[in-house]
C-alpha cells in the first residue's frame, strides 16, 4: 500500500485579491492564526467571508484549500480514502488532511451543510491536540506547526437539524461578518466592476430595500456578491433594469408577486 502525497503550490494565492476591511478582522484572524487558534466566520451570504479567506492566505503567504461543504460531504471525503491505480492500493489524502500534512490553511465553507461525522473529525484538529485521527490507516497526524483551521456558517439558515453545536463553536475565535456600511458597499461594487460610483451607490440603495424584506417574503435580501453580478452586467453594456433583473431580482426569489414587488423597488431605483 502506498501514500500518494500531493504538493499544495497550485493552492497560493499569486495575486492580492481586493479586500475591503471594515474592522479588525484582518488583525484578529492573524493572531489567532499566529496562536494556532481555529477560526469560525459567520455572516449572510454573499457578504465577503470567502475573499476574506483568500485574503489572508494571500496576507499570510499560506496555501489556501478551500471545501464547499453539502449535504453528502463525508468525512473520508475530508481525510482520504483507498483507491486501486494500476494494480496497486493507495492511499490518497482528502483536503482536510493535505492541509494539515502541508501546513496549509483549510477553509470549510458552509460547515453546517457537511455531515454530522465531519464534525467528529474536525473537533481534535480544533482544540489543544491539533491532531487529525486516520482511522483507516491506524495513525494520528499532528497538525504541522502552520496549519490553520477556518469554517463558515450562515447563523440565518439556522434550523434544528442544521445549527452549529456549542461543542464545535465553543472551540472557536469567532468573526462576525455582515453586509458593509452603504459608502464601503459601494467602493467595493465599483473598485470590483469599474461602474461609476453613482450607479454603484444606487445598487446599494437598491440591495438594503430588499434587505428590509427579509422574513417578509424573502429568506435573505441582495448580497454585496450579487450587486457586484449585476454591475459586471451593466460594465458589458446591458441596461440598468434588465441586469438587476437578471442578476439579483430572479435570484432571490421565485414567487411571482414577490419577484413583482422586487422589479417595482428597481424601477423606482433606476
Amino acid at each position: 500500500m502506498q501514500v500518494q502525497a500531493k504538493k499544495t503550490e497550485e493552492f497560493y494565492i499569486k495575486e492580492e485579491p481586493f479586500y475591503q476591511p471594515v474592522a479588525d478582522e484582518i488583525k484578529i484572524f492573524e493572531a489567532a492564526y499566529q496562536q494556532n487558534l481555529p477560526i469560525l466566520l459567520k455572516g449572510p451570504t454573499g457578504c465577503g467571508k470567502t475573499r476574506f479567506m483568500e485574503y489572508m492566505a494571500w496576507y499570510l503567504k499560506k496555501p489556501l484549500i478551500t471545501v464547499s461543504c453539502h449535504d453528502d460531504l463525508t468525512a473520508s471525503d475530508l481525510v482520504g480514502r483507498y483507491l486501486i491505480q494500476g494494480g496497486n492500493t493507495i492511499w490518497v489524502d482528502g483536503p482536510l488532511a493535505r492541509a494539515v500534512r502541508a501546513g496549509a490553511i483549510c477553509y470549510l465553507d458552509e460547515i453546517v451543510e457537511a455531515r454530522k461525522d465531519t464534525m467528529v473529525v474536525i473537533h481534535p484538529l480544533a482544540d489543544d491536540r491539533r491532531v487529525l485521527p486516520m482511522e483507516k490507516l491506524g495513525e494520528i497526524i499532528e497538525a504541522n506547526d502552520d496549519f490553520c483551521l477556518s469554517i463558515s456558517y450562515n447563523p440565518g439558515y439556522q434550523s434544528v437539524l442544521k445549527d452549529l453545536k456549542q461543542s464545535t463553536r465553543q472551540r472557536f475565535i469567532a468573526l462576525q461578518f455582515d453586509y458593509p456600511a452603504a459608502e464601503i458597499e459601494a467602493t467595493i461594487i465599483a473598485t470590483e466592476t469599474g461602474i461609476d460610483e453613482a450607479t454603484a451607490t444606487n445598487l446599494v440603495k437598491f440591495a438594503n430595500m430588499t434587505r428590509n424584506l427579509k422574513g417578509s417574503g424573502l429568506e435573505e435580501g441582495a448580497s454585496t456578491r450579487l450587486l457586484v453580478h449585476a454591475a459586471k452586467l451593466m460594465h458589458s453594456g446591458i441596461e440598468s433594469t434588465m441586469a438587476v433583473h437578471s442578476a439579483i431580482s430572479q435570484a432571490l426569489t421565485d414567487d411571482s408577486d414577490m419577484l413583482a414587488a422586487v422589479n417595482e423597488l428597481c424601477s423606482s431605483v433606476f
